[in-house]
């Protein structure tokens, strides 16, 4: 007979994903309705509705790319970039180069910058590198988890409009645990997952689009032959070379025409739904706030251990901390038994930092008390059964400490 799935308990406290809040779990679990069943269309309304108030816009165009966090970033680079565009990527970590990368796979022309792992740009920097290249594009990750750095958006929306340029952003690793403010920032695009603050799995990409932008991809629009009528007209500019990436034609799977594209992701769409439920009645401010609360008491703890936090900390996230291993100890061995003897998670890092930071996060439904204080006395005994000479027994005291006096 063959056995059920029953994957192992896990406390994951790395730079995510993250255990999924139990609410969305349970609205995962609800019966699938059609596509087109009205109650379908209804839910779909409420999500994108849900979602402005996340992302903190007006955008009509909200909605969700069926995949992954990399979904709604290619979407949004396939669609708005033809052939010889130019796009600028600033590069502060792991994921700057993932949006190159893709953006070379749409055969833009892709400029980069790039600061030390660990550093932010300034905004000076970036209308530097705009007015030497001239983009249609700029596109950067506002938090980035290779680094566990937070790059400050609020100045360079008005760089971008003084130029002419398209301002997009991937926030999925900081959405609702630091301030994001689509509108106020001046973003054109913007693309997110679940998987982290949000408190969801990985699965489901909400993305919203200014105006702007929805024009300028609408003029790439290409309808497929079988669903396309009379009153079909194709754009003016060249076709986006992805099917299942192509927004125009998701906009109006998403829109009022409900033009058939795919068959919606059903059990992602309520979890997804569920997902900014459970912040809008939080409260963003207090969603971020928490984030920040925790992230903090976990550093606390850090700190209490002796361990040194890498990078510049006035620019760090809220929801991940990134530590040096201590050179006595084989942080591979560390984290081994944190997993296996303790069944809690935490991450290595990528590049530059493999094999030299543990990164840590507080995110999402592990954004609290209980998470924090077992992580930290975990790893501390983890750390003294496996030879380090730092302080010992300290780190759960100092974030109790911490949390009474905050």
């Amino acid at each position: 007979m063959l056995e059920t799935l029953n994957p192992p308990q896990r406390l994951l406290m790395g730079p995510g994903p993250i255990d999924a809040d139990p609410r969305v779990l349970r609205a995962m679990s609800t019966p699938l309705i059609g596509q087109y069943d009205p109650a379908m269309t209804g839910f779909m309304n409420t999500t994108m509705a849900r979602y402005r108030e996340v992302f903190q816009t007006t955008n009509q165009w909200t909605l969700l790319i069926d995949g992954t966090s990399r979904a709604g970033i290619e979407s949004v680079l396939i669609s708005a970039l033809r052939p010889g565009d130019k796009v600028l990527v600033p590069i502060m970590g792991r994921f700057g180069h993932l949006l190159a990368e893709i953006a070379t796979r749409a055969k833009a022309e892709v400029s980069t910058i790039e600061v030390e792992w660990g550093e932010v740009f300034q905004p000076e920097q970036i209308e530097e590198a705009i007015k030497k290249v001239k983009p249609k594009m700029l596109a950067m990750v506002q938090g980035d988890t290779s680094t566990t750095m937070n790059q400050p958006l609020e100045h360079i929306g008005e760089i971008c409009k003084k130029y002419g340029v398209f301002f997009y952003s991937d926030a999925t690793a900081s959405i609702v645990g630091n301030e994001f403010k689509t509108d106020d920032w001046g973003l054109d695009a913007v693309s997110v997952g679940l998987q982290k603050c949000l408190g969801g799995p990985s699965g489901s990409a909400p993305i919203t689009l200014s105006d702007e932008f929805v024009d300028w991809i609408r003029k790439r629009k290409k309808v497929e032959a079988g669903i396309r009528t009379e009153q079909h007209q194709d754009g003016v500019e060249p076709f986006i070379r992805s099917n299942y990436f192509d927004l125009p034609m998701i906009l109006d799977y998403w829109g009022e025409e409900r033009l058939n594209h795919h068959t919606e992701a059903t059990t992602m769409l309520y979890g997804a739904s569920e997902c900014a439920r459970i912040v809008i009645n939080e409260g963003v401010d207090n969603c971020i706030a928490r984030h920040r609360l925790h992230g903090a008491a976990m550093v606390e703890g850090l700190k209490a251990l002796g361990l040194k936090l890498f990078g510049n900390q006035t620019f760090k996230m809220n929801n991940v901390v990134a530590v040096y291993i201590p050179e006595e100890v084989s942080g591979d061995l560390v984290r081994g038994q944190m997993l296996e003897d303790f069944g809690i998670e935490i991450g290595t890092s990528f590049g530059p930092l493999h094999g030299k930071v543990w990164r840590i996060g507080t995110m999402g439904y592990n954004a609290r008390k209980s998470a924090v204080l077992q992580t930290l006395s975990c790893l501390d005994a983890c750390l003294s059964a496996n030879g380090y000479r730092g302080p010992k027994g300290e780190a759960a005291a100092a974030a109790i400490q911490f949390y009474k006096s905050n």
